[in-house]
């Protein structure tokens, strides 16, 4: 695990246990502007066992917020309640709560009413002709037969998914977001 120690833009769940190597959350500047970057994992589903994040993100907002008011948090979680809920419990604290993890993009965006953009699956980048970016043999096998497989990356035309968020640097509000594919 070295590499959170070599790589200092590297995060990792902010709720994962403090023995964990690595820190939560970040701020990094880009063209003379900060924006702090939380990393979060959901609860439901999850094999890991993590802290609360709905209890336990409010301190860390607290310190990035004496940086600047733009924070973007990435909410990692399996379903699509928590992902939503979550939304909704930081609309107005946060300037954006995107989710990952199931690798597909939803048609969800939208800010809401408090202004924090929002989107349930930011989506993936990889093989467009793939399961979630890996080889489409290999996961239908393990589907069919219930045995562990090794899952290959796909290979061929890439895909990008993404968002892009307009957010007021005054307020640190979200005033914008569009949703990305390419190619599509």
């Amino acid at each position: 695990m070295s590499f959170f120690a070599e790589e200092p833009r590297l995060i990792r769940p902010f709720n994962f246990p403090a023995s964990c190597p690595g820190k939560g959350w970040i701020v990094v500047t880009g063209n003379g502007k900060k924006l702090g970057v939380v990393n979060a994992m959901g609860r439901t589903f999850m094999k890991a066992d993590v802290d609360n994040p709905f209890l336990q993100i409010d301190p860390i907002l607290e310190e990035i917020r004496k940086e600047t008011k733009t924070i973007l948090v990435d909410f990692h979680a399996e379903t699509t309640s928590e992902k939503i809920a979550f939304g909704h419990a930081f609309d107005g604290k946060v300037s954006a709560v995107v989710g990952t993890h199931t690798h597909v993009q939803t048609a969800d965006e939208k800010v809401l009413a408090g202004g924090t953009a929002y989107i349930t699956d930011v989506g993936f980048c990889g093989a467009h002709d793939s399961v979630i970016g890996r080889e489409k043999s290999f996961i239908v096998d393990r589907f069919r037969t219930l045995m562990p497989v090794k899952m290959h990356l796909a290979t061929g035309g890439i895909q990008l998914d993404g968002v892009v968020i307009d957010v007021d640097e005054e307020t640190g509000k979200a005033t914008a977001i569009q949703r990305i594919q390419r190619p599509k």
